[in-house]
């Protein structure tokens, strides 16, 4: 038996090496970080992130967030354009090897920094542990998009108490976006605060939307919705990641976005971008909306009632 390792070995080594010098590194940082954040409360327990006070807790929170997000970017920018071993978890919905590096890399600086956290992640089993904070990943939203070298794709980080977001952070690598939202502080976009559009007129709006990965056992059904909304609005776009599409309706470029079958980790974040940004966020019907709920309508808030009025029209047969 051969112990030479292969090119392909010799690499995963080298990056495994690479992840554990970066986790060493962070684990440092933020230690650092801890102890100044401690001396810091007895003053008056804030501190300024971009000229907006922000908790003690939620800078740290954030800190982190924005590191693995980052993390997670250069990997998948290191590997973009390579050939990927992708396996599919069903029809149409792949899964690569750079999705579970960059989760492996995400987890795992979480992990350090906060062992008692749960982690919810697409790529992994959810190993509840009882805490209060549920830290909800995606670690390449849009992998159809990154197999194929289609430039809609990015890495999402949100933060969970009890039930309810905390803060968000969306990195899109290719063209090094970064979106973040701390509850309560407005949504920022590489650092500058970012609104949703003023468009009052569903008429004269930009939407975008998805389809879930059962589309085509049910492609006349959801391509109702794609029609009754291409002829009632300006224009309508389906990117390819939920996530990228809600932070632009959270920056003004889109001015609202539906689709059905999302599951946590591709609205976590980018659903708090919208509400932080002063949008809108509910189920079809206009009722209070949870990262857990089978449907989502956001929007810039002017056009919402126009858009579940459409929804209404096409009826409840879902």
């Amino acid at each position: 038996m051969s112990l030479r390792a292969t090119e392909g070995e010799r690499g995963n080594l080298l990056f495994d090496f690479d992840v554990l010098k970066l986790l060493r590194s962070f684990s440092a940082i933020l230690q650092a970080s801890l102890a100044m954040t401690t001396a810091t409360q007895s003053l008056e327990g804030k501190i300024r992130w971009r000229g907006v006070n922000v908790r003690t807790d939620d800078d740290r929170f954030l800190q982190l967030a924005v590191a693995a997000a980052k993390e997670a970017g250069r990997i998948q920018m290191v590997r973009y354009g390579r050939k990927h071993e992708v396996q599919y978890k069903g029809e149409i919905d792949p899964v690569t090897d750079v999705d579970k590096l960059c989760e492996r890399a995400v987890v795992g600086m979480i992990s350090k920094a906060f062992p008692d956290h749960d982690i919810l992640s697409e790529e992994s089993f959810f190993e509840k542990k009882g805490s209060p904070w549920k830290w909800i990943i995606d670690p390449i939203d849009g992998t159809t998009n990154y197999i194929h070298e289609y430039p809609c794709f990015c890495v999402s980080v949100g933060l969970e108490l009890e039930g309810r977001m905390q803060l968000g952070v969306v990195y899109n690598p290719l063209l090094d976006e970064l979106f973040q939202a701390v509850k309560g502080m407005g949504t920022f976009f590489n650092g500058r605060k970012v609104t949703v559009s003023s468009r009052d007129k569903l008429d004269g709006s930009f939407l975008c939307t998805g389809f879930p990965y059962d589309v085509r056992e049910h492609a006349d059904f959801y391509l109702k919705y794609f029609k009754a909304f291409i002829t009632r609005s300006f224009a309508l776009r389906r990117p390819g990641s939920a996530v990228l599409d809600l932070c632009y309706v959270a920056a003004g470029r889109f001015d609202g976005f539906w689709e059905m079958r999302l599951h946590p980790w591709d609205v976590a974040a980018a659903s708090l971008m919208v509400t932080e940004a002063g949008g809108t966020v509910t189920d079809f019907a206009g009722n209070p909306y949870s990262i857990y709920s089978d449907e989502l309508l956001a929007s810039n808030g002017f056009i919402h009632e126009e858009m579940i009025r459409v929804m209404r029209e096409l009826g409840d047969g879902r």
